[in-house]
């Protein structure tokens, strides 16, 4: 009877561990860099930036670099226990002279980001644990963002769950993490993912064998009887930095 009772205590306490919803609220922040000023952001990310946000109560989840990039960006994303905490964190991380001095010194020969831009996200159904991980080898990285037909969010994580995630599985496209957009300007959000492979080759390789399964094909129709799901998407190609949690 112990012994049953402590059975069933460790299978209920895996299944709670296991369905545990990822509630935190997370935030892709992309940072155009003035030219020439690359190296030095990522300097200061690696050196100072990373460790005042988690003093600040800011998870950072990964770092990443475009693997053509023409416009010096930087890709990161952070998480936070809410969207008020995102709000505080901010406030006081912008306000600690510790920081001050670093952008000082860090910006004495010039400006280094000429441009931000942030999207808020919350995790999708759809994603695996979203936490630090590596293979022991950088892989290749794709950051994917849908902007859904108008009305057909639903569906399209329903095609996700019953035919997407399936085929990624078949051509060996990792999921790192699925992400629904905040934005109270638009009446349904977008979905942004993010996919890993051991090179980009073989990750551009794998979706042009995806796209091209006979049975994706039957299923992507089936699915678009009543029309398209998705308006128009992004897909940018990332490769990690040293610092970054996952890589």
């Amino acid at each position: 009877m112990k012994f049953l009772l402590a059975a069933l205590f460790v299978t209920t306490s895996l299944t709670s561990f296991t369905n545990k919803v990822d509630t935190r609220f997370y935030e892709l922040r992309i940072y155009y860099c003035h030219p020439g000023k690359l190296n030095t952001l990522i300097e200061r990310f690696k050196n100072h930036t990373t460790a005042f946000f988690e003093k600040h109560g800011m998870e950072n989840v990964g770092y990443w670099l475009p693997t053509s990039n023409e416009q010096n960006a930087l890709y990161y994303i952070l998480s936070y226990p809410d969207k008020t905490a995102r709000k505080n964190s901010w406030a006081a991380f912008s306000k600690d002279p510790g920081w001050q001095e670093v952008v000082r010194k860090s910006e004495e020969n010039g400006k280094i980001v000429a441009k931000v831009t942030s999207v808020f996200m919350t995790a999708s159904e759809l994603s695996p644990a979203i936490k630090p991980s590596s293979t022991g080898a950088d892989r290749s990285f794709e950051l994917r963002t849908y902007h859904p037909a108008p009305g057909k969010f639903p569906e399209l994580i329903t095609r996700f769950k019953k035919h997407t995630l399936k085929f990624f599985k078949k051509y060996k496209m990792q999921n790192i993490g699925y992400w629904a957009t905040v934005d109270s300007l638009k009446s349904q959000p977008d979905l942004v993912y993010m996919l890993a492979y051991p090179t980009e080759a073989e990750g551009r390789k794998a979706w042009a064998e995806f796209v091209k399964d006979p049975k994706w094909v039957k299923a992507k129709a089936d699915s678009e009887k009543n029309g398209k799901l998705v308006d128009s998407g992004q897909s940018v190609y990332l490769k990690p930095l040293e610092f970054s949690a996952i890589k």
